[in-house]
Order: C-alpha cells, then structure tokens, then sequence
C-alpha cells in the first residue's frame, strides 16, 4: 500500500483566516483598528464587491446597503451598541464571502446547464451516423463472404496478440522486479551492516559530532555522485525511552518524509528484530511520484533503536518495460494488418471466382445461355471454372434442342389444326345433309349418321381447343380487358348451361352480393372459364346442386363453383391442369371433353393475373375458385372466398341474394328449354335456398387442393374435374 499525503494551502483570503477562530493556529487579530467608525466598513465591502468581475449593478447596490447611520435625507439614526461580534472586522468579509459563493453558485449551474445542451444535441446529431454505420456493417456482414473471413481473422488476430501481449509483458514485468528486488535486498544488508559497524566504532560524545557522523554514514550509503544509487529515511522507533544524549531523531535524503513508507513495513520492521522486510512504494523525485522497493531494517546507535529504510528507483526499469509494451504494442499492430491483408488476398483469391460463378449463373438464368467462366490455372478453382463452362454448354444444348423441338410442335400442331380446318368443315357439311336426311334412311345408316355428326362436332371442338393452345405457346394471345359486371357475367353463363343442368337434374344457384362488381377483364375469356368449370360441376356433380359463389374485397373477386358430387383425390388433385389428362384411367369417352378446357383455363386466368385453384374431397364434390384483380396492374393479396369450403350457404341475411336459376326438374318433367319458369327465379330471389346449408365434408374420401398461378401453369396441388364444352 502507499499512503500519499498533501498539504493542504491556505485560504487566500486573510479574513476567512482571521474568522476561524484561535484553534486555526493564525493570528485573528483584525487589520482594522477598534476605533475605526461604522461608516467605514460598508465601503470596505462596496469595494469588495466592485473588485468582483462580473457582478451586476444591482446586485452591488443590493449589498452596499450604508450602515453609516445616516439616513438618505441626511439625518442621523438612532444607533445602538453593537456586540464585539458584530464587529466590522468579522460581518463584512463573511458577507463578501458569502455573496461571491451564490454568485459562483449561479454561474456553475448556467455552466452546466450549456454544456449538458451541447452534450445532448451532438448526441442527437451522432447517434443517426451511428446506426446508419452499423447497419451497414450488418449489411456488408450477411452478403460478403470475403468481409466476414476478413474480419473474423483480425479480429481473433488481434485477441490472441492481446493475451500473448499481456502475458509476455506480465512476465517481463515480473522477471525485472525480481532481479531489481533481489539486487535491492543484497545491497541493503551490506549497507546496513556497514552503518551498524560504523555506529557500534563510534567514539563521538557531543551533538555537533553525533550529527555529523550520522550524516557522513547515511551519505555514504546513499553513494552520492553522479546518480544517486539509493535514498534513505532514517527514524528512531517511538516509544522507548528517550537518553540524555539523543541528539538524532530523524533524517531523510531529499524530500523524502517517514509518510513514503508503507505502515504495514514500518509495523513488521517495528515488530522484529534483526530480520529485512520490503514493501514497494511511491516516493516525490521533483514534480512527478516514481515506484520503487522500500528495504527496511533496524539499527542501533548510543542506545536508541532506529528504523532506517533504503529506498530504490525503479524508474529505470518502468522506462524499459514501457519501451518493451510500445515495442510489443507496435509490432503487434503492424503483425495485425499483416494478417489482415493476407486474409483479404487470399479471400480474395478464394471468393473472386465464386463471385463470378454467381453472376454468370444468374445471366444463364435470365437466358443468356452464351456466358462462360475466365478460367486461369490448373488448380482446383480452375477446375472448377472448366467444369461449371461445361454444365452450361451441355444445359445450353439440351435447352437449345428442347426449344427448337417445342417450336417443331408447337408449329406442326398450328399447321395441322389450320389444314385440317378446311377438310374438316367440307366433313361436317357432309355429316349435317346426312344427320338431316337420317330419317330416310334405314336404322343401320341412321345410326351411322348420328355417330358421324356428333364424332364431327367433336373433332371440330378439339380442333378449336388446339388452335387456342398453339396460340398460348407462340406468345401470340393477347387480352382485350374492358370494365365489365362480373356478376351479370356469372348469370348469362349459368342461363347457357340451363338445358345440360335440365339434362343431368342438378339445381344451380347462384349466391352474390346486391348489385354490380365491375372488373377489368376479358369478357370473352372469363366466360369461356366459367361455363367450363360449370359444365364439368354439372358433368362430375351426379345430380346434385351446384353452388356459384361471388364475393369481393378491396383488391380482388372471386368467383367459386362448387359441387357434390365425386370428388378428387389427391392423386388426381395433382393433374387436374394438365393438358390431355382425364380422371378415367380407362379414358372413356362417355364424360368429359378434349381434356384441354381446363389448361385453357388456367391460361386465361394467366392472362388476367390471377389464380385458379381446386379443391377437392373424394365422396364430398369439389371447390373450383376464380380470384380475378378489380383493376389491371394490380396485385391480388387475399382471395374473397375461401377455396376449401365450410358452409355454402349465406353468412347472414340481407348482405347476400340467392338467385335460384335452375330448379330440380321432376323424373317426367319436359326439358328446361321448353319451360320458362325453370330458367327464372322467383321475385323474391330466395326461393330454394334452404336446401343447401351445408357442403357435407364429413366423408372418408381424401382432400386434394389445385391452384394454376400467373407465374405459369398449373401450381400445387390440384384437383379433380374433367371440363366440358367451352
């Protein structure tokens, strides 16, 4: 431990001395003489105040209040005796003192108030810098490999120089101390046994001799010269008895006092007997505190026990372990960038190619199947470049060929479909003359006839849905979008299926919000999209009612065409868009159309960006959904309807009309196209209604769910549905 001392000054104020009293130790005369009038001392204190800088007027004129006894209109106050310690000597310094106290006070708190504001906006001004910094730190984290490798190498660097730094300068440190610390104990004992023998051969009997030999001999083991080797304090041990002939109490070299020394050295010095202690310590060499090791031992000298304790420099050895750390320090900074720049050259070297395979893969993605890699070398980075130049080449061969046998397709269909269109429609003028004149003809020919009309009408169906495909694989579709009534829409394409619903006894209803949803679309399109998804839930639906759903947000409508009939699996969910496909493995002709509706469909709802998606549950019907944008250009975020059904019935009265357009006719009910009523619903729009509540999923079956997406296709799972004639 080491106990520092200061001295504390005295007040500069000669009357703050004079008012503490006599146990301050000064003299607290007054400088003023006792005869001096009351009317002096105010002017004393005014010019006190006046001395002050900074002091307001008034405030100098609110403290020279004259005590003079005279009133402002020249007469005299009455005056009383007042006490001796309310004399001028004492009152008026006080008060000086206490005013530029409040003054300092108040020019403090104006102070820190500033300093805080300056504080608090530079605060407000660094912090956005600050965060934008670090954020871009962060960014630059997560996407350069090369800036995190880099980083991360100096910074475990810079740890392991710190702890390698502070454990060799710990040990440096230690070994000096030692050395300087053993030196320090040898030469103590050979100097104090030096003083001991030279005290014990004394024959010195006056104070004038004494004093000098104790100062000759603590010289010589000080060893003054031309650098002081060690210093010394010299001091009797107290309590014991003082001799007639003590002429020595203490000595020191230089501005050293007892206080230098430790109190736990001076106790355990004190406490034996010819044993050597040593503490380390701080002691004054000019105007700077150095470190040193305080050696103390005991010594005897005309019967009194001294304590004297050598005190060595350090300084020299502090100087050269702080040359050590800045050499440490140095090298270690320089080492650090070292490593830096060799982690970034060779990251560099490592990430540049990596870097580059990136943006070469995302040109062939973008289809600029022509770029390639800049291989250098034979290691394994060019390999890996030669090999990533190979994969493209051979991706751009296969792709080229795919193309150009897509185009040969895509350009016979097209041909084919136009050749056949002239021989086909020649064909089907023949077939009509014979369907015509069938009844001519006797029941084998009629038959004939029969199968070749509606064999006729087929191909031309599927001649026209291939025309339509070959159109959406050259580009050359376009959309011809108008505002139109979605809902008015719905219900023409629910009148034009009302004989097939007649034909297969399912009941349509069609529930919609009160009044008009108008949409930016192609009529022709949507329409040919609805009256194939109605058509394949009054094909798929074995009698049973079919329910249209129409709702709308602030983005989208939806339009959802249920049924409950058969139902889809998942299996055959999955297919559902797909060109050619049918749910009869056996791919009967007696449902069910070319089997290209529905692709058609789902290219069409491409067309307008939006989403056409099916559900499915076998046993319990199926779910198509329709999910249009309000308005071109706009994205579609949530659908209006849900595409897996709870209840198709309506959520609450009044914010929904049933139109019932079709009811179910009786078994020898004429067909619906001769009969008025069964294409109209009643005025009220709510007549049967009822039946449907509730879309019985409670089946075994499986659930399968469909979805074609802008992005191309079918998408997900899809569902069951063969579609019929658009």
């Amino acid at each position: 431990m080491v106990s520092a001392i200061k001295q504390v000054p005295e007040p500069a104020d000669r009357s703050v001395a004079q008012a503490a009293g006599p146990e301050s130790g000064h003299d607290t005369t007054p400088d003023m003489t006792p005869d001096m009038t009351r009317g002096e001392a105010p002017a004393e204190s005014s010019a006190s105040h006046e001395a002050v800088p900074g002091v307001p007027e008034s405030a100098v004129a609110e403290s020279a209040v004259p005590e003079s006894g005279v009133a402002e209109s020249g007469e005299p106050e009455s005056q009383e005796p007042e006490s001796p310690s309310a004399g001028p000597g004492s009152r008026g310094p006080w008060r000086g003192l206490a005013f530029r106290t409040r003054l300092w006070a108040k020019r403090a708190r104006i102070v820190g108030v500033r300093v805080a504001r300056l504080v608090r906006t530079g605060a407000g001004s660094l912090l956005p810098g600050i965060r934008y910094l670090l954020r871009a730190v962060q960014r630059k984290w997560r996407r350069s490999l090369q800036f995190r490798t880099v980083l991360t190498t100096l910074l475990l660097a810079i740890g392991s120089f710190a702890v390698v730094g502070a454990y060799l300068s710990n040990q440096i440190a230690n070994n000096l101390f030692q050395e300087r610390l053993a030196q320090a104990e040898s030469e103590t004992r050979y100097n104090v046994k030096q003083v001991q023998d030279t005290f014990d051969g004394a024959q010195v009997t006056d104070q004038s001799s004494v004093i000098t030999l104790v100062y000759d001999t603590l010289n010589a083991v000080e060893g003054r010269g031309s650098v002081i080797q060690r210093r010394y304090v010299f001091e009797a041990m107290p309590e014991q008895t003082k001799p007639r002939n003590r002429w020595v109490e203490s000595r020191a070299s230089d501005q050293l006092t007892i206080a230098v020394i430790p109190p736990e050295l001076r106790k355990a010095v004190q406490d034996s007997g010819k044993d050597q202690y040593w503490a380390s310590t701080q002691f004054p060499v000019g105007t700077e505190d150095r470190p040193g090791i305080a050696v103390g031992n005991k010594v005897t000298f005309n019967g009194t026990v001294y304590e004297l304790y050598l005190i060595y420099d350090l300084n020299t050895a502090q100087k050269t372990l702080d040359e050590i750390q800045n050499v440490l320090l140095a090298g270690g900074a320089l080492l650090v960038l070292m490593i830096g720049g060799v982690a970034w050259y060779v990251t560099r070297n490592v990430v540049s190619p990596v870097s580059h395979a990136a943006v070469v893969s995302e040109k062939l993605a973008a289809g600029q199947l022509q770029e390639r890699m800049v291989v250098k070398g034979e290691d394994e980075v060019a390999r890996l470049g030669a090999s990533f130049n190979h994969m493209a080449a051979s991706l751009q061969e296969q792709i080229t060929q795919l193309a150009t046998l897509s185009q040969m397709q895509q350009r016979f269909v097209s041909d084919v479909s136009h050749e056949l269109r002239t021989p086909l429609t020649t064909v089907r003028m023949a077939a009509e003359v014979l369907y015509d004149a069938r009844e001519d003809f006797d029941p084998i020919n009629k038959r004939s006839a029969e199968l070749l009309y509606n064999q006729v009408e087929r191909f031309q169906s599927l001649l026209a849905d291939l025309l339509e495909i070959s159109r959406f694989d050259a580009g050359a579709a376009t959309l011809d979008a108008e505002p139109t009534d979605i809902v008015q829409l719905v219900a023409h394409v629910i009148e034009g299926v009302a004989p097939v619903a007649a034909e297969y006894g399912s009941a349509v209803t069609l529930n919609a919000p009160a009044g008009s949803i108008i949409v930016d679309m192609d009529d022709r399109r949507i329409d040919r999209i609805l009256r194939n998804l109605v058509l394949n839930a009054l094909e798929h639906g074995e009698g049973r009612p079919v329910n249209i759903s129409v709702a709308a947000n602030d983005t989208a409508v939806a339009v959802a065409v249920r049924d409950h009939g058969i139902g889809m699996t998942p299996a055959e969910a999955a297919r559902v868009f797909d060109r050619f496909w049918r749910a009869d493995p056996a791919r009967a002709r007696t449902t069910g159309g070319s089997g290209l509706g529905l692709s058609i469909a789902a290219e069409d709802t491409k067309l307008h960006d939006g989403w056409l998606q099916a559900w499915g549950s076998k046993g319990n019907g199926s779910n198509f959904r329709l999910t249009l944008p309000l308005r071109r250009d706009e994205p579609i975020t949530r659908s209006p309807l849900q595409l897996e059904p709870v209840n198709v019935g309506l959520p609450g009265p009044g914010s929904q009309r049933t139109v019932l357009l079709l009811d179910r006719p009786p078994a020898a009910a004429v067909p619906a196209a001769d009969t008025p009523e069964g294409t109209q619903g009643k005025p009220d729009g709510v007549t049967g209604a009822d039946d449907f509540t509730a879309d019985g999923l409670a089946g075994d079956g499986a659930t399968g769910v469909a979805g074609a997406s802008p992005g191309g296709g079918a998408a997900g799972f899809r569902g069951h549905g063969t579609e019929g004639r658009a």
